[in-house]
């Protein structure tokens, strides 16, 4: 009897799905490969490693604890020869579908046998602007996009393994040649751009997601950083970024913000990054890792859309 998979990426909609009552056995994706150092073999012991040193120094994740929450849900493909069908369960942002890519990676590399996976994505359309994600979906809509899944064909699966080895690699420019390519991944090629984009500005040294945080705070009355975090993840676009991640950010922008009495504003030298009048990439640089890649290697150039290698 054809038994399937369902991969989910995160606990809140696992949690929905399961209580959908859809038929087959349940993996849930805990990680957040969008940052960080990864390897292409995420299975790998050196990739395990790895990943558990950067959760630990920068998220607090104890090596316990990812071994609990992710290792152990990857082991869950040891058994892959007893399903027919893989149906991924992932959203329309970035955060999302760099796990998503490097889930299909795994996959092609470990499948021994035909197996059909298809895609239940996130992006309904509320108007002409908006995209809903899946959490948002009341059941009746999660069901009929369960029913109108999108078949991943083979040009799909190896695009997306394609892109996660480019991912994992020391040129991102290579992902340029990839946003205009063809597929049944609706997102995928926004979230391509928006990588792109999390490269610091040739001109001022942020990249386009902390601009946008700067934008916020110079747009709307913000009280405190706690509200910039719900602006944010409100505004943030294709990111998909966790409460986790955009404290981070934040922490890395203080520089640029007033905390009054009543309002958190700009800084002088966050009115000169919107103005365009600095660069302050010397004030930024760190160790930061996209991948294979070192983010303040490179720089992003709005005018074309392209990376300049430092």
């Amino acid at each position: 009897m054809p038994k399937t998979l369902h991969i989910t990426n995160g606990d809140s909609i696992n949690n929905r799905i399961t209580a959908l009552d859809l038929k087959g056995d349940y993996l849930v994706w805990r990680e957040m490969l969008c940052e960080g150092p990864t390897r292409i073999h995420i299975e790998s012991e050196e990739s395990i490693e790895v990943r558990k040193k950067f959760l630990k120094s920068y998220y607090k994740i104890s090596p316990e604890r990812y071994e609990k929450q992710f290792v152990t849900e990857l082991k869950k493909l040891d058994h892959l020869v007893d399903y027919d069908t893989i149906v991924l369960w992932f959203e329309f942002d970035l955060f999302c579908h760099i796990n998503m890519i490097a889930a299909i990676s795994y996959i092609l590399r470990i499948c021994r046998h035909d197996i059909t996976i298809h895609l239940v994505c996130g992006g309904k359309t509320k108007n002409e602007s908006e995209v809903s994600g899946l959490v948002q979906l009341n059941d009746k809509q999660l069901i009929q996009l369960y029913k109108s899944k999108v078949l991943l064909e083979e040009d799909d699966l190896l695009l997306a393994k394609d892109i996660w080895t480019i991912y994992c690699e020391k040129d991102p420019m290579k992902i340029i040649s990839k946003i205009k390519q063809v597929s049944s991944f609706q997102f995928l090629s926004s979230c391509l751009r928006a990588h792109l984009q999390r490269f610091p500005n040739i001109k001022t040294g942020l990249n386009v997601f902390e601009h946008n945080i700067l934008e916020l705070v110079s747009k709307y009355k913000i009280a405190n950083t706690k509200q910039l975090i719900g602006y944010i993840l409100e505004y943030q676009g294709y990111y998909g970024y966790n409460d986790m991640q955009i404290k981070r950010t934040i922490g890395k922008l203080l520089q640029f913000f007033e905390l009054t009495p009543t309002q958190l504003k700009l800084s002088f030298k966050g009115t000169q990054v919107l103005k365009q009048e600095r660069n302050f990439y010397n004030n930024m640089v760190v160790s930061w890792n996209y991948g294979g890649v070192q983010k303040y290697d490179y720089l992003y150039n709005s005018n074309n859309h392209k990376l300049l290698k430092l």
